[in-house]
């Protein structure tokens, strides 16, 4: 009579399929996203002051970061909306298809590319290459998170439960980042102060208003 099984001779139960490659998708995004937010504080380096130096000398110190503060908290929103963007596309899936992976990878690579750019511009803050370099950067992004959100809004992807106005918030909210970061390389191209285009890009929730108040005319 053979004896009791043994329970580390038993074979392991492994989650497949669909939905366990669309949980995957979904984490290693999330955490893509985690590591380019985080490396933006980098660029944030302690200034580097003599023993001895006064308060004046510190402030001063401190005051010729901004342009690196400014750029980290710009960039640090941009991705965290990228991210909850991308939070909300896939809150409405359901399955899994072969048209997420690549159109997923290409995103990630202009988030994980962000911090870099985002160096770039807070060293020349007020450079008209470096700007509309970055915007240029943040509207690639913007049409590739629009491809992003369409593939996961849409069959055979999408839930069927989910309702047509969110799908269709999702997807204005897309294309008005993408008109804000296309405001901004204009402004940066033409304004005598390129860093204009940062400020300009405040455009983003007023293009969310504009084009809410044209879907609610149509």
């Amino acid at each position: 009579m053979s004896g009791p099984a043994n329970y580390n001779d038993q074979p392991m139960a492994t989650r497949h399929g669909p939905e366990h490659t669309l949980e995957r998708l979904i984490f290693f995004s999330d955490a893509v996203f985690a590591i380019a937010i985080t490396l933006l504080v980098i660029e944030l380096h302690v200034p580097e002051l003599e023993p001895g130096a006064s308060n004046v000398d510190f402030i001063n110190a401190l005051l010729r970061l901004t342009p690196n503060f400014i750029g980290f908290v710009v960039s640090f929103y941009v991705i965290g909306a990228f991210w909850a963007g991308h939070h909300r596309a896939f809150a409405c899936a359901a399955h899994y298809s072969d048209k997420l992976l690549p159109a997923n990878i290409n995103l990630l690579l202009t988030i994980a590319a962000m911090p870099f750019f985002t160096a770039f511009l807070s060293n020349y803050s007020n450079q008209r290459v470096p700007v509309v370099l970055y915007c240029c950067w943040l509207l690639l992004t913007a049409l590739l998170n629009i491809r992003m959100g369409r593939l996961a809004t849409s069959p055979p992807v999408v839930d069927p439960t989910v309702p047509v106005a969110t799908i269709a918030m999702i997807r204005r909210r897309g294309i008005a980042t993408a008109l804000g970061a296309a405001t901004a390389i204009i402004v940066g191209l033409f304004s005598p102060w390129p860093i204009l285009a940062q400020v300009s890009l405040i455009a983003i929730p007023l293009w969310r208003v504009m084009l809410g108040w044209l879907a609610r005319r149509r």
